[in-house]
């Protein structure tokens, strides 16, 4: 597997299956771990970040978040546009991407797993499933996790548990995130429902690619914010069981409002981003992204069936800048990726699905 090969993909976090689907676009569960041996990364040296990196890939075919087709990515060595794309896919985040010195990431064949090495913590183990898949991510990265802890001495404290670069990762080091499409609580102006529901949990509500980015396309991230005084099991309950279900069903009441209450607004907002997709000649990634949001939308409501959510799915991915790029073979400034993004989305468009 290659990284050329993972963008004639979708990717996991875009699937469009699993419990939830119509609403959890993924879920992830990440675990911060360091080798109680080096320092942290904020004052390691080239040399400490080099053998902290040689030490944790020797140990890779040990665990099972690779496989026969998975593949370790030097992120140090990889082009600047391999590194972006892997960002779009959700693979590794944007400091990992532009960090300096030894780092990389082992992927699984499926992306349903992967390791950063050397990102803000020595270790972040990942697992990412479609739709909300939380206990059986779980499962894989806690025994992916146990596997490497037998191997490698991670820095441990009896009374405060794992020790992470970042204080609000002190305890268990688990991050749960899980990425929503929200647009009717957007259009009905009831958004602040689950900023609401996320503040009375301590939860921290972010844009697509995480902290500091906004909601494009009406995809929301909500991850916790406490890791100490809580088990994993506890965090992923709360999660699974409590927050999330309580988001879908706000969202899913405000949809069925649209569609009852303003069935022609609802279909003229769906329609006219058809439209606009369907015959631009250049397009800008974020306007793509809003107006793939309420197709997405109609389609799951029953009120679109021009195209399907595997093609809907895609066009969220393969629109993206460096994806963009990647299968067009070449490097492209703003204005050509509006020209060769319209172009795409015109051939995925072009069958009538009706």
């Amino acid at each position: 597997m290659t990284i050329d090969e993972l963008t004639r993909t979708t990717g996991e976090w875009l699937r469009g299956v699993g419990p939830l689907a119509d609403v959890v676009i993924s879920s992830r569960i990440r675990l911060a771990r360091n080798l109680s041996r080096y320092p942290f990364l904020s004052t390691a040296g080239v040399s400490d970040k080099t053998a902290i990196y040689r030490a944790i890939v020797d140990e890779i075919p040990s665990v099972s978040a690779t496989d026969d087709d998975g593949f370790l990515v030097d992120v140090e060595q990889a082009e600047e546009l391999d590194r972006q794309v892997l960002v779009e896919r959700h693979l590794i985040s944007k400091q990992h991407a532009a960090g300096e010195g030894s780092r990389g990431v082992s992927i699984a064949s499926d992306e349903t797993s992967s390791l950063m090495i050397n990102e803000e913590d020595h270790l972040r183990i990942q697992g990412l499933r479609s739709g909300l898949q939380l206990d059986t991510i779980w499962d894989e990265v806690n025994e992916v996790d146990d596997t490497l802890a037998q191997r490698l001495d991670f820095a441990y404290d009896k009374r405060l548990g794992f020790l992470t670069a970042c204080p609000t990762n002190v305890g268990t080091g688990i991050r749960v995130s899980v990425m929503l499409h929200l647009p009717a609580l957007k259009l009905t102006r009831e958004i602040e429902k689950v900023s609401r529901a996320a503040h009375d949990l301590r939860l921290a509500v972010r844009g697509l690619h995480g902290e500091g980015t906004e909601a494009l396309g009406d995809l929301y991230q909500l991850s916790n914010q406490t890791t100490l005084g809580k088990s994993e099991n506890e965090i992923i309950a709360a999660f699974g069981t409590i927050v999330i279900p309580r988001i879908v069903e706000y969202e899913r009441e405000a949809r069925a409002t649209l569609a009852r209450e303003k069935p022609y607004e609802l279909d003229d907002r769906i329609w006219r981003a058809f439209g606009i997709l369907n015959n631009a000649r250049t397009i800008g990634s974020e306007e793509t992204l809003a107006l793939l949001s309420p197709i997405r939308m109609g389609i799951h409501v029953g009120r679109f069936n021009r195209t399907d959510i595997n093609t809907v799915n895609e066009l969220f991915l393969l629109t993206q800048p460096a994806h963009l790029q990647k299968i067009s073979g070449r490097l492209l400034d703003g204005a050509a990726r509006a020209v060769a993004r319209a172009e795409r989305i015109r051939d995925l468009l072009a069958t009538d699905r009706s």
